[in-house]
């Protein structure tokens, strides 16, 4: 399990280097100059230098490259100098002469637009969209899961046929549209009924009441993102929970004399979850690294309409740090499945 794990990780970090070189081509090969897209047209020449050599943009392709991984590596090599130390908070390993051999955690850089680190701007929205994926993904896996193991007891029946019709309706809707329906018919055409805003977010801030916490405005966005990962629960866990019922080890049980709830729920419902956690894991991953486009019909301040606002503003170190984020999140994901896996089936074996 061990090495298993450790190979994993080694593996991450090879698919996240290969991220960063992908995001460092795309953002060097786009047209124009970048010292004056981040600063405007009318930006004077001392400026445009200062941040060229700030953001290294100075230097040939090959040293921007160096630094850029430089900078992203939590083991990286700087000068022992005070400018150093203030910008990238590092701890010192070893020092020969004045270069420095240091531990840190990777440096995404400042926002063009508004100079805070990156990184405390991705840990300021991270919470919301962590929130919301979660709320999404727990209605949309019980409530997936339930209809699934009604819809494979009942085959060929009324309600396997309607949940299957329904299902396959979430699946066909894009996310946005649904924000969209969702919003006008609950937060505009009946709020006088629901009392739900169209825009907000987990918490408001008042000018004297301080901090208050709105739950209300968790409900359309979670409904939203939850509508399509449900669909295909419902699918996966159908066809599974079918495939399942007719094992042999299903029959050994009922003829044992276990009760049907036993039976369903004990034994085939377990081993039918394989799927299941693969289509969650991957759903909440995505989810986790954010939903931009239903962020940004509800105004939900998270990871997604931070990510969509920089992309408009042209502040390319935020882009570039959610990107790296966001495969961060894939990864660490990826590997806990792995191993949930062999929970869930003792026939897998990581080894």
């Amino acid at each position: 399990m061990l090495n298993f794990i450790i190979k994993r990780i080694l593996n991450g970090i090879l698919v996240l280097f290969g991220v960063a070189i992908v995001i460092f081509v795309v953002f060097k090969i786009m047209p124009g100059d970048p010292a004056k897209m981040m600063l405007g047209q009318r930006s004077d020449k001392s400026t445009i230098e200062a941040l060229n050599k700030e953001y290294y943009l100075d230097k040939p392709l090959s040293t921007q490259f160096i630094y850029f991984i430089n900078d992203l590596s939590p083991l990286s090599v700087h000068k022992n100098d005070t400018i150093n130390q203030k910008k990238y908070t590092y701890v010192r390993v070893c020092v020969i002469r004045d270069i420095a051999l240091v531990a840190k955690a990777p440096y995404l850089g400042r926002s063009f637009q508004s100079k805070r680190f990156v990184s405390d701007i991705i840990w300021d929205r991270f919470p919301s969209t962590a929130i919301l994926a979660l709320v999404s993904m727990i209605f949309a896996t019980l409530v997936g899961v339930f209809f699934g193991v009604v819809s494979a007891l009942n085959q060929n029946k009324f309600w396997d046929r309607f949940l299957v019709t329904i299902s396959i309706f979430g699946i066909s809707v894009p996310s946005f549209v649904s924000a969209v329906l969702l919003g006008l018919l609950f937060a505009v055409f009946l709020r006088e009924y629901t009392g739900l805003n169209l825009f907000g977010s987990l918490y408001e801030y008042h000018a004297f009441e301080g901090k208050s916490l709105q739950l209300k405005n968790l409900l359309l966005p979670a409904l939203t993102l939850g509508i399509r990962p449900l669909a295909i629960i419902v699918q996966l866990t159908r066809s599974s929970m079918i495939e399942a019922l007719g094992e042999d080890y299903i029959r050994t049980a009922k003829s044992k004399g276990l009760s049907e709830n036993k039976v369903v729920y004990k034994h085939a419902l377990r081993n039918a979850l394989n799927p299941v956690v693969t289509a969650v894991s991957g759903w909440f991953a995505g989810l986790l690294a954010g939903a931009f486009f239903v962020e940004k019909v509800f105004n939900w301040k998270g990871i997604g309409l931070e990510t969509i606002n920089a992309v408009f503003n042209l502040d390319f170190p935020v882009v570039i740090g959610s990107t790296l984020f966001i495969g961060l999140i894939f990864i660490i994901i990826s590997i806990l499945v792995d191993i949930m896996y062999a929970w869930l089936d003792p026939r897998v074996r990581l080894q």
